[in-house]
């Protein structure tokens, strides 16, 4: 049985790691608090965006469109969004690692913990920008669209994937891979464009309009899972550290009993040789 000195020493240990956890929990949920209501407040304009450029390739018929058809390139870049510290975001590496072939993919990281751990698996960083992830604005997702269309344009890469954690509550996150372009039609949406009497008429032509919806669509996109991802690790750290100070007070009642039961167990036991010694001096 270890002694008291062990079992105090190991107590204030735990202590003050509960302290720190209680720390980062309100921390975390400040900033989870501050992230889940930008994501809340955007997300209805992504939708809508995301379904009008649904509706408009419905009612357009077969357009032949740099952008609604693989390039010639077999390589495939994947826009990956993670933490840059822990506890949140290894989840994403895994449905990456799953999903896509390492040899014949770009990764375009958004966080430290993404670029990291897919290097380990043998993905080629093609850029990275974790410091994006610190403070989310549109202007990083528009940058990053330009760049991505430029590399699809010139033939680099023929697809364009977006990996990243989609915010559900606070304890429920669930990590996505989409696929950005070329732009492609769910199975309801193609049942949609069968049925749809009335084609979509372009001024001054499909392809200039398409030039010009599609990269705002992305970056739309890509903006929105920026926010999502965001309130995601922090709804994530959050309820690891209250799972971590949960545990850390139930070890400090337990080491509190079992100081207890040493510390009763040393004085019952010094009582007893008092008690003795005292039989055998009389």
């Amino acid at each position: 049985m270890a002694s008291m000195r062990d079992i105090k020493r190991r107590r204030d240990s735990i202590q003050s790691t509960e302290q720190i956890t209680k720390a980062m929990k309100l921390v975390a949920t400040v900033k989870l608090q501050k992230s889940k209501a930008k994501a809340e407040n955007s997300k209805p304009y992504f939708n809508l965006m995301y379904e009008t450029i649904s509706s408009v390739l419905c009612k357009s018929g077969n357009l032949n469109h740099k952008y609604l058809k693989a390039g010639d390139s077999p390589k495939k870049a994947v826009i990956v969004l993670t933490s840059n510290r822990g506890l949140a975001g290894g989840y994403i590496i895994r449905l990456v690692n799953s999903s896509l072939p390492a040899a014949d993919t770009y990764v375009y990281a958004l966080g430290r913990k993404g670029r990291d751990g897919l290097a380990r698996r043998g993905f080629q960083i093609k850029a990275d920008y974790s410091e994006v992830m610190n403070e989310p604005m549109y202007r990083d997702a528009a940058d990053l669209t330009v760049e991505l269309l430029d590399a699809f344009a010139q033939g680099q890469v023929g697809e364009i994937y977006l990996a990243y954690t989609s915010f559900k509550n606070t304890v429920s996150q669930t990590p996505k891979l989409m696929k950005l372009l070329p732009v492609e039609l769910e199975e309801q949406q193609e049942e949609d464009r069968a049925k749809a009497q009335a084609l979509m008429t372009y001024e001054p032509d499909a392809e200039g309009v398409l030039d010009s919806i599609v990269p705002k669509y992305m970056s739309s996109l890509i903006y929105g899972a920026l926010l999502e991802a965001v309130a995601s690790e922090n709804g994530a750290r959050m309820t690891a550290m209250d799972s971590a100070t949960s545990n850390a007070e139930e070890m400090i009642e337990s080491l509190s009993l079992q100081y207890n039961r040493a510390r009763q167990g040393a004085i019952t036991q010094e009582l007893t040789e008092i008690v003795a010694g005292a039989n055998a001096i009389s």
